[in-house]
């Protein structure tokens, strides 16, 4: 499967069910891990979001829910329909990457060359939780900043085809600012991704030392 069309139809079949949201869709937060408040978002040794991601290519678009578990060691990442029906997940840690699909599971070394090969657009897995927080790699180019020396774009300087990150709006979660809307795009590819819950997450007392 080398493009969006499974996505496209999942989002058509399902979309008169407008009326439940993401929110209704349990997480998968470790038990070692809780809520936590922060007043930057580094400071945050994890994190879960829960928003919407769009994505166009010169080929097709589609949107869909989007949950992103993220830890200093680990990413798991699921995309959903408006039911909370799982339609593709995809986990990384320092083993390697698996993509379930349509009822399949896969393995690469290497996250955005497995979702690459098996979808035919890419997600940059290793840079966006940076992006997500409002925050750039060291290798990014800052473009420009607001007054709040907070990043309105940026681009990406490790690859021959850079992403460039653009900043919308930020809000306050958690105690901490980062963006509400963001917009990336690399050649023909363009993402759009709100994010409507951050959570930052602290290890539990329990475990905590």
């Amino acid at each position: 499967m080398n493009n969006l069309n499974y996505f496209t139809k999942m989002a058509v079949t399902l979309v008169g069910f407008t009326l439940l949201t993401l929110t209704g869709c349990a997480n998968r937060v470790p038990i070692n891990l809780s809520a936590t408040d922060v007043t930057h978002v580094n400071q945050a040794s994890a994190w879960e979001m829960q928003g919407k991601l769009a994505v166009r290519t010169s080929d097709d678009k589609f949107s869909t829910n989007l949950y992103w578990l993220h830890t200093q060691a680990s990413n798991e990442l699921r995309l959903t329909t408006m039911l909370g029906t799982t339609v593709m997940s995809l986990t990384s840690d320092s083993t390697g990457s698996t993509l379930e699909l349509d009822g399949k599971t896969y393995h690469d070394t290497d996250a955005e060359r497995l979702l690459k090969r098996l979808t035919g657009w890419s997600i940059p897995v290793a840079t966006l939780p940076l992006w997500i927080t409002g925050q750039i790699s060291p290798s990014d180019e800052l473009l420009s900043q607001d007054e709040q020396l907070r990043p309105i774009s940026a681009r990406s300087t490790n690859s021959p085809s850079p992403w460039q990150v653009t900043f919308n709006s930020w809000q306050v979660q958690s105690g901490a600012q980062l963006p509400r809307l963001l917009q990336l795009s690399r050649d023909d590819v363009r993402l759009k991704i709100q994010i409507n819950q951050w959570q930052a997450l602290a290890p539990t007392p329990n475990n905590a030392g």
